[in-house]
């Protein structure tokens, strides 16, 4: 069974899985006797190992299932949770999610056992639990040992065979084959009996070919049976191999088998009594019975099936994942999504009736009611749409305490994050995007921001460092802010720095203010730690954080105090889709400016412009605000004399503000944004496109790239 159509959904829950197994280890570490935290641990792992398992990736299944076996151990008390043992469970952690990645670029697991992750799962399982290790040994092997020493009463001899099948088992036993008969017994706990059931078919047949089931192929996929089923697997293979196949799926409590005695099955002999001979004559005919029996089909299983490592030969393109696909949606936004459609259709055939009605003769007040009508409509359908692409930032942010909790130990320092706002909404397309830019600004606050604990004792500061995550919607923006309560920026380092490398001149550096200096940090390659380590000093970080954060049409700023922290502050729009936007004309073009980036709109008379080293400034309430003219940063030609007043729309980024001098106002209009794609070259100030009413196009300035 192809089970490619299953990726996704197997990626998707497995990284929930990873992420909540990571939080909730975290809890554990500082928390070890939290019996509902121990509890979700354990099931976390379970569902791991029963995905990986029902996918075919054994690797991941195996490590979840040592997991498991650990968290079951701790669970009845066995065991006591100690710092080494989580350190253990983080590497596991990080083991699975390179098994994610490998499955989500290449649909397969690779071939990393990690065997040394295995051994120390079992050393944890095996320390302080000799005791209880020897008394299960024997428990284990109880039933097989039971299952081979009570002849005629194992269940495989009570099975009816009918004559071909005995026929079957015959000819294989003839030709030195093994037959063996198998009972699978399936927990109590499992849920799933009938797709466990596929798996275990699945497994058995890999080292050999079932002739028989009890109940009946169809009975078990309609899980019409108990706990057990019953097999008879004919195999070059030895007993041990079968068993161990057939063990090997998850949520089945154990299998026992023995070889095959055809005289032990009294129904078996009933069945063969009426033509004793019949098999021993027609030799070469019988032959293809071996291949033609009733070969037991394989139930069709309601739960993704197993695939091996044998599947290689599909196609890459069409097996390999696509990534970040899926967003889950409350049940509720699609109930009003589907009445607002409803509603759309009812707006299309009053339009349909109206225009029939126009047709012959009708008025024209009643054509315009249903445009409003309709224009109501699709505004709060696209609201509804913005709401279902909206998915928490949680997602994002809930990998950074164990990101926080690895750096301490690695850079020897105590810190501690602290997150809010995690239930803060954003499009999908963002949040996809700004997991990168996070991590660098916390990696660089518990790096640069954080001092030792020396010199923080010696500055009457906790012994512990504080970082704080905070995000909040501000109107159509969200606000996503990474502060500390470190030493903050140095702005005479930084300085110093930037002469050093040739970036400024001492003059230049002069006349710069703070924000100007510290603004430097965002240049490539641009780095005032003093020695390269493997979580900072080569420059890369906060000039990422700049560009993607630009991308996304969003805009970074930073405030700090020398001795007492700093604090990064991004500031994202909340859909990248459809926003609400200012039209301009800038010569015979119409442009978009998004509403977002606007303060006001002025009417400046041309005796009002000043120039304050040779570039053109008002003066506004109070603030002193540069001038850009559009049609000279757009090489068009204006079509307002120069003695005119000029239309200058007031935009604001960060601290900074500007006027963008247009030539005409259109109005107020909300715009689909469309890429201009990787084949046009964009200018920085171009953001987009979008097609107007008329089917003319309108390009999309970025102010931000303005400013």
């Amino acid at each position: 069974m192809d089970v490619s159509q299953y990726l996704e959904i197997f990626l998707d829950e497995t990284k929930e899985h990873l992420q909540n197994l990571n939080t909730r280890i975290l809890e554990l570490e500082s928390d070890p006797e939290n019996a509902d935290t121990i509890n979700e641990i354990f099931r976390a792992a379970h569902s791991l190992k029963g995905m990986a398992g029902t996918m075919g990736y054994k690797r991941m299944q195996n490590l979840t299932h040592d997991m498991e076996n650990v968290f079951s151990e701790v669970r009845n008390g066995t065991i006591k949770v100690m710092p080494e043992m989580i350190d253990v469970l983080f590497q596991c952690l990080d083991a699975l999610e390179e098994y994610t990645d490998n499955i989500q670029s290449s649909a397969d697991e690779g071939t990393n056992d990690n065997e040394a992750l295995i051994r120390q799962l079992n050393d944890i399982l095996n320390q302080d639990a000799a005791p209880r290790g020897q008394d299960k040994a024997p428990e284990k092997q109880e039933p097989a040992a039971a299952g081979s020493a009570a002849p005629g009463g194992n269940k495989w001899d009570s099975i009816r065979l009918d004559s071909s099948q005995i026929a079957v088992i015959k000819e294989a036993q003839n030709q030195g084959k093994k037959v063996y008969g198998i009972n699978v017994l399936v927990q109590e706990s499992c849920i799933l009996k009938a797709a466990r059931a596929f798996l275990v078919f699945k497994a058995v047949e890999e080292v050999g070919e079932i002739i028989v089931s009890d109940p009946s192929a169809q009975d078990v996929e309609d899980e019409k049976f108990d706990r057990d089923f019953t097999l008879i697997v004919l195999s070059d293979a030895e007993l041990d191999a079968v068993i161990k196949a057939a063990e090997s799926v998850s949520e089945i409590e154990k299998a026992t088998g023995a070889p095959l005695v055809l005289e032990n099955n009294k129904n078996a002999e009933t069945e063969e009594t009426p033509e004793p001979e019949e098999p021993e004559e027609p030799e070469k005919p019988e032959q293809p019975a071996v291949q033609s029996a009733p070969k037991v089909e394989k139930p069709a299983a309601p739960a993704p099936a197993a695939q091996t490592a044998k599947t290689d030969g599909r196609k890459p393109a069409a097996s390999k994942p696509v990534v970040n696909r899926t967003v889950r949606v409350d049940i509720e936004k699609l109930d009003a999504l589907m009445n607002l459609v409803s509603e759309l259709i009812i707006a299309k055939n009053s339009l349909v009736s109206t225009s029939s009605q126009e047709q012959s003769g009708g008025s024209n007040s009643s054509f315009n009611e249903q445009i409003e009508y309709l224009e109501s409509v699709t505004t709060n359908l696209h609201e509804s749409v913005m709401k279902v692409r909206m998915v928490p930032i949680e997602s994002v942010v809930n990998k950074f305490p164990r990101m926080i909790r690895d750096l301490s130990k690695k850079l020897g320092k105590k810190m501690e994050l602290y997150m809010s706002g995690e239930e803060t909404e954003l499009d999908r397309t963002v949040v996809d995007e700004i997991g990168d830019p996070l991590m660098h600004l916390l990696r660089n606050s518990a790096d640069h921001g954080l001092e030792s604990a020396e010199v923080r004792a010696q500055r009457g500061k906790p012994a512990v460092g504080s970082i704080f995550l905070d995000a909040y919607q501000d109107g159509n923006n969200v606000v996503i802010e990474v502060r500390d309560d470190g030493n903050g920026i140095d702005v005479e380092a930084v300085r110093e720095k930037a002469i050093e490398r040739g970036t400024i001149t001492p003059e230049q550096a002069a006349n710069m203010t703070d924000k100007d200096i510290i603004d430097l940090l965002f240049l490539p390659s641009f780095s005032t730690a003093k020695k390269v380590t493997d979580v900072s000093g080569r420059g890369v970080g906060l000039d990422v954080v700049k560009s993607k954060i630009e991308s996304l049409s969003g805009e970074v700023e930073v405030k700090s105090k020398l001795g007492e922290g700093s604090t990064w502050t991004i500031r994202l729009p909340l859909t990248l889709a459809i926003i609400q936007a200012l039209m301009v004309v800038v010569g015979d073009e119409k442009y978009a400016i998004s509403l977002g980036s606007i303060q006001t709109l002025e009417d400046i008379p041309p005796s009002e412009i000043k120039l304050v080293q040779n570039k053109e400034v008002i003066h506004l309430r109070g603030n002193v605000i540069p001038l850009i003219r559009l049609n000279q940063v757009l090489d068009v030609e204006s079509k307002r004399s120069e003695d005119e007043n000029l239309i200058v729309v007031i935009v604001k980024k960060g601290d900074k503000t500007a006027g963008l001098v247009i030539d005409e106002l259109i109005g107020q209009q909300e715009i689909v944004i469309k890429s201009l794609g990787k084949y046009v070259k964009q200018c920085k100030f171009i953001s987009g496109a979008t097609i107007l009413g008329d089917g003319e196009i309108a390009l999309i300035l970025d102010a931000n790239a303005l400013i």
